[in-house]
């Protein structure tokens, strides 16, 4: 059983930081692409962020350049999402997720193509 556990979350003032944090564990994550989600009430889940095992390629959601950045640690089962100049609309729970990419650069935004999954952390951004 490979578990995801999101940590980081709670309430923050606009224009504030927050850093969400995600540990794999159950087996090795090599090779294995990290990426962060949300979810609003009412909305579907979006994605926000993703990093790939090597090569330093990220993506993120068009709304979030320049405020959040997405890193993760040297053995690669901890993936973090620094989160800058928060707004009301960021308020959502956050998932960490993970997919196993093989050699594949490719950083897939799509949350059907991942196979794992946190039980989420929310976010709540106040004005």
């Amino acid at each position: 059983q490979v578990q995801l556990v999101e940590s980081g979350g709670g309430l923050v003032q606009a224009g504030g930081s927050l850093r969400l944090s995600c540990a794999a564990s159950g087996r090795t994550f090599s090779n294995y692409h990290l990426g962060w989600f949300r979810q609003a009430p009412g909305k579907e889940r979006e994605f926000v962020a993703a990093i790939s095992w090597s090569g330093g390629v990220t993506r993120y959601l068009d709304s979030v350049k320049g405020r959040f950045t997405i890193s993760r640690d040297n053995a690669g089962n901890t993936v973090y999402l620094q989160m800058n100049s928060m707004k009301p609309e960021d308020t959502a729970v956050y998932y960490c997720a993970a997919r196993n990419a093989g050699t594949s650069r490719l950083v897939m935004t799509s949350p059907a193509r991942y196979g794992y999954w946190g039980q989420g952390t929310q976010v709540t951004v106040s004005s």
